[in-house]
């Protein structure tokens, strides 16, 4: 069965709802649907107790089982309650992808008094004061925890750098003088000169203190909660060279190779293919260029030549390491990364990751279950995508086969799958368009004599035979999708 990941969750899932208690319930459908794997949010406690997403890290080794930051439970449930999910997903064949953000902490127990150099923020390599003494916010010692598990206190000599200071609560940068180099860690890129800073206070990997701490945390996590698959957050951030030893050291451990999703976000495919190399293979990227141009195929309509989406994409250049996806919860609607695709291309842009052979597809959550919430002012309600639950049996059941693609018009474009010759159901046809009304002519073959196929969205009603060589022309409505299947197959996908 190919491998299909989902999201599990968005920004804004409400934690009245109990996230860990509603993957429980759904792992039996996730199943059924052909899901391999689930992406769980951080499931430690946030500076910002309950209303915290989770990457506003506080204390790793509190997965709702202490009394802080106003809380036992995080966002998403207590301790028990994500053992249960994740023993629920397991019983269902379900691999469960851990959300790691080690990139930084925030909400510390205590200030210090630092010595600081002011750096750019555009240019995080150039100094713009003298050293001088700050009061900052690098002690975390976890006093409702009281050293369960770790006994580790984080404090200025753990973190690179921090955002704000005490007493004038200023937004700026500030370098903290360290004995672990002059300014940052190297980083994979160029961005603001040096991108080892991203918030909060920022983790110092050259502390080899440090290294043995989170190697320790990684070991004891696996063995609590039993996961096996990690998605990495922020690695453009972090030193590439810390999570190479960190996972080679779990996967000694385990005797495992651990399925590890890093997010390195950029449109530039040159350094995910750099990121890439110097992981050595213990990887794979979210293709953030094929999201982008999903996003923009979606703004420009009929002005988008479809047989450039998958131009300057891992998916194109390096499909053994990619990792799809159409948005995520930091695309959706009043996030910074706003560039949500619009409505009418989700089932284009699906049918682009989950009906195809090339990469590995993640279904965000509300393009399966919908959503809704409040900004501010602001009440944004997002939709079901239409066929996303048949386009994932179909994923399921029929991608075996010879892939053709015809992709040779700018705003039609369409490929098929032969399928088996051993099952006579299988093989489909898959066209779209961003414009007007079309047709691709293709051929299936693999099947003895004429058959005939219906569209499974219902965009076009009449049905479709071939003629004995499995040739027809496939048909579909402008800006639309039609997935053409045989009759036969209909049944499998309800």
């Amino acid at each position: 069965m190919p491998l299909t990941i989902f999201q599990f969750f968005h920004w804004y899932f409400p934690k009245e709802k109990n996230l860990w208690n509603e993957a429980a319930a759904q792992a039996e459908h996730l199943q059924f649907t052909g899901i391999s794997h689930v992406w769980l949010p951080p499931a430690y406690k946030s500076s910002a107790g309950d209303n915290g997403v989770g990457y506003d890290v506080y204390d790793l080794f509190d997965l709702g089982e202490f009394d802080q930051k106003g809380t036992v439970r995080t966002k998403y449930g207590t301790k028990d309650e994500y053992l249960n999910a994740v023993t629920k997903l397991h019983e269902h064949n379900i691999s469960v992808m851990a959300d790691i953000v080690l990139n930084h902490k925030n909400g510390a127990d205590e200030f210090e008094t630092v010595k600081v150099i002011q750096v750019d923020t555009n240019d995080r390599n150039k100094v713009i004061s003298k050293p001088e003494d700050k009061q900052i916010s690098t002690k975390y010692y976890f006093p409702g925890r009281n050293k369960k598990y770790s006994d580790f206190v984080w404090d200025y000599k753990t973190f690179t750098g921090v955002d704000a200071c005490a007493e004038s609560n200023e937004k700026c940068i500030y370098k903290i003088v360290n004995d672990y180099g002059d300014l940052w860690d190297d980083v994979v890129g160029d961005e603001f000169g040096n991108f080892d800073y991203l918030l909060g206070a920022d983790i110092e990997f050259r502390n080899p203190a440090v290294t043995a701490e989170l190697e320790y945390w990684g070991k004891w996590y696996v063995e609590t909660a039993g996961i096996e698959s990690f998605r990495l957050d922020a690695v453009k951030h972090i030193s590439a060279k810390f999570y190479k030893e960190w996972l080679d050291c779990l996967n000694r451990v385990f005797k495992k190779k651990f399925f590890t999703v890093a997010e390195y976000w950029s449109q530039d495919i040159k350094y995910l293919h750099e990121y890439l190399d110097v992981m050595q293979g213990r990887v794979q990227l979210f293709d953030v260029p094929l999201h982008h141009n999903f996003f923009e195929a979606s703004k420009q309509g009929k002005d988008y030549k479809l047989p450039d989406i998958f131009k300057d994409t891992l998916l194109q250049s390096r499909p053994q390491s990619a990792i799809t996806f159409v948005d995520n919860h930091d695309t959706q609607p009043t996030q910074a990364l706003e560039s949500f695709v619009d409505f009418w291309f989700k089932p284009h842009a699906n049918a682009l990751i989950l009906l195809r052979q090339q990469g590995i597809p993640v279904v965000f959550y509300t393009d399966y279950y919908g959503g809704s919430y409040t900004v501010g002012e602001n009440t944004i309600e997002l939709a079901p995508v239409p066929n996303l639950y048949k386009m994932l049996k179909i994923r399921q059941q029929y991608l075996d086969g010879e892939q053709n693609d015809y992709f040779d018009h700018p705003n039609v474009i369409g490929w098929c799958n032969k399928g088996s010759g051993e099952n006579e159901a299988s093989g489909f046809g898959v066209v779209l368009s961003n414009n007007e009304d079309g047709f691709k002519e293709m051929h299936l073959g693999n099947h003895n004599g004429a058959k005939t196929f219906v569209d499974i969205t219902n965009n076009v009603q009449d049905k479709i035979t071939t003629n004995d060589e499995g040739t027809a022309l496939f048909t579909v409505k402008g800006r639309n999708i039609s997935i053409w299947m045989k009759e036969a197959a209909l049944e499998q996908i309800k």
